[in-house]
Order: C-alpha cells, then structure tokens, then sequence
C-alpha cells in the first residue's frame, strides 16, 4: 500500500505479557490488536502511546502497533482509510476537521475526526526571543526580526497568533523567511532573526539559551482578555497554560510562567469508530491513569485536570458518554459539543456540494474557491471560518 511507504518500517508491539494475563475465558472489552499511527519513534508522542499500550496488555492483553509516521500524510490517511484505529496527531487534526491547509486539496476536505483524549503537559507552543532584547510580551515585538518558515504554515498561523495576542500583525515586524524550522534558530544566533515559534521544551531553544544573545520567552497574562480573543480569532486552538518546563533554566516547577499551549498529541479516531470500543478505552485511560503517568514525557497531561472540555474539535460520541456516566459532563459542555458537530458538519456537507460542481483541474483554483465556499457556509450560520 502506498501509505506504508511513509511510514516508518517499524512495528513497535507495546508492552510485554502481563505476569497474570487474561484468562482465555475472560472477555476483552476491546480489541485483542490495535493499530495507532504517532509522530516519529524519537518523539514524547510515541513514547506516550507506547506506556498506554503497555497498559492494554497488562489488563486485557490487547497488543497496540505503534506505527510511526514522518508528517501529517503519513500518520492521518491510515485514519482515513481505516487501516488504523486511532491517531495519535497534532494540531493536524484540527486542520483536517476544518478542511484548510493540507485538507483543502481536493484529495482530502474536511474530515470527521473525534477527539478520545488529549495531553496538555508542562511545555507550551509559542515564541522564543532573543534574551538580548527588551521583548517581555507579544506586544515588545514590533520592528523585530521574525522567522517565517518556508512550507510551515501551522508554525506561522502560531507565529501569526502571538503576534495579535500582542495587537500586532506581520506588518508591524520585520518578516524573515527561512526554508525550515532548525534553520530560524540558527538564524536567531547570528542574529538574522529575533524571534520563532517552537515548544518550549524542545532542543532548538536550548541552543538559542546557550549563545550569546541568550532567550527569553514572553509573558501571555491569563488576565488579558483582549489579547486572548485576538489570538483565538487567528488560533482558536490555543489556551492559556503555566509552563514549568521551558528551554533556558529560568523556568521551572518553581518559577512557572503564563504562556499559551495546546493539545499534543490529540488522540483522535473517525466518527463512526466503534462506540464500544471508545467507551472501554477511554475508561481505560482515565482510570487507569495512574498506571502510565510517570511511563513517557508528557504522559501527565492526560490527566482529567488536564483536559479543555471547550476545545475546537467534538468528542466522540462515546467518550461524551462515558462523561456523562461519570458524572463530569455538563449542559455547557454539550452545548459546545453540539455546536462543534454542527460546525463539521455543514463543512462537509458544503465540501460535497462544492467537489460535485468543481473538478480539481488547477488547484490553485481549486483550493481558492473552496476557502471562498467554505466561508461563505460558516458565516451564513454565524460562524467564525477563522481560515480565509
């Protein structure tokens, strides 16, 4: 199959049998394999799934393949085609649902994902600065050097995002394009940037903290309630979060820092995914959480506490009931969940009119008329298309 030419060649069967496994008279509440596609072998998102899959072996003997895959392609269209069970994606996930970026090709469109769980852990997703600057907010960067990365669009909506937290726009920075990620933090030691969107726990801006220019990483006030609706009409993905964890040594568990975040993984199946099978893994993994907290990093932020129950992608069906079984499902919360299942729902309605009257022969074309059809759908329903 294609798709396996993207994927890493590597089966990683999680967990080991249990010392008292599963009797063969015992009926498994799921599955006895699984398959869940994941970000790189190297990444805390494998490892993540790989301590939650030791925990399905342990208790029901079901094996879990981690099937690595190097982008959003290779780790979604498994999804798509049924060839897995869940993913284990990014922000990805959230542009599938709303058909933009990579899904508004005409191979692609708005998909019905359904978030199962997310982890939000003690990292954040934002700017780093160059410590030799008077930058302590989004706002401090206007006139500053600002890293653009070629064919990155997630990094630059984010970048985009920070920048209207601090009323700012492209237009009030210097923009600096780089052909990839690594490349805007060498920029940033030798002085060709400023600043550039990366987590705050990740090696490049450790190398940043260790030149001479030094880091710093700019405060979002959870108090600033026009900086936050700002930053949410460009992202409405992003949150506020204290960060413990962040490149530089300044911040830590005992010096946390207001910034913004959001989900990684998000831990997403298809619409129609077997309900049962949902309902029994997401008991497993809230209930169980104890088990695999400690297991991978980043692997806390599982945690119920942890999750933001008015995100911008719908539950799915079952994980919505297994809220409510336990109790923590409220009116508000299914209000939001209904306006989200409305909101996939008309784009995929519209995408299926619009691909029925629009052969992709130029695909610039193509993908101009859709963002164009697409918010014109949204905004008769009073919907933000945030995407344009």
């Amino acid at each position: 199959m294609r798709y396996l030419k993207n994927i890493v060649a590597v089966f990683a069967f999680a967990g080991v049998a249990a010392l008292n496994p599963v009797s063969a008279d015992t009926a498994s509440p799921l599955p006895s394999t699984m398959a869940w596609t994941s970000y790189p072998t190297s990444s805390a998102n494998y490892a993540q799934l790989l301590a939650l899959g030791n925990v399905l072996k342990k208790k029901f003997n079901v094996s879990v393949r981690v099937l690595p895959g190097d982008n959003d392609v290779s780790r979604m269209t498994p999804l798509r085609t049924g060839r897995v069970d869940l993913c284990g994606c990014g922000i990805a996930s959230y542009y599938a649902s709303e058909g933009v970026l990579l899904f508004a090709d005409a191979a692609w469109g708005p998909q019905p994902v359904r978030v199962i769980r997310t982890s939000i852990a003690d990292f954040g997703m934002g700017l780093v600065v160059a410590g030799d600057l008077d930058v302590k907010t989004p706002a401090d960067l206007k006139g500053k050097k600002v890293a653009w990365i070629r064919g990155a669009p997630s990094l630059n909506l984010g970048t985009e995002a920070y920048l209207a937290f601090g009323g700012l726009s492209w237009d009030d920075v210097e923009r600096v394009e780089f052909p990839g990620y690594n490349r805007s933090f060498d920029g940033i030691i030798q002085g060709l940037a400023d600043a550039a969107f990366t987590m705050t726990s990740a090696p490049a801006p450790e190398q940043v903290a260790a030149s001479p220019r030094g880091i710093t990483w700019p405060e979002l006030s959870p108090d600033d309630q026009e900086g936050w609706a700002r930053m949410k009409d460009v992202a409405p993905y992003f949150q506020s979060h204290e960060v413990t964890s962040a490149a530089g040594g300044v911040v830590n568990k005992d010096h946390p820092h207001a910034f913004a975040s959001y989900p990684y993984p998000v831990m997403v199946a298809t619409r129609n995914y077997d309900a049962d099978i949902v309902y029994n893994l997401i008991k497993v993994i809230h209930e169980d959480y104890d088990e695999y907290k400690n297991d991978a990093p980043g692997a806390t932020g599982y945690g119920i506490d942890s999750q933001n129950m008015f995100w911008v992608i719908p539950f799915h069906d079952a994980v919505v009931r297994y809220y409510k079984d336990i109790g923590i499902w409220t009116d508000e919360m299914q209000a939001h969940q209904d306006q989200l299942v409305r909101r996939q729902e008309l784009l995929i309605e519209t995408w299926n009119a619009f691909v029925d009257h629009n052969p992709p022969s130029d695909q610039d074309q193509f993908r101009e008329a859709w963002m164009q059809a697409r918010a014109d759908a949204l905004e008769a329903e009073d919907m933000n298309p945030v995407f344009y």
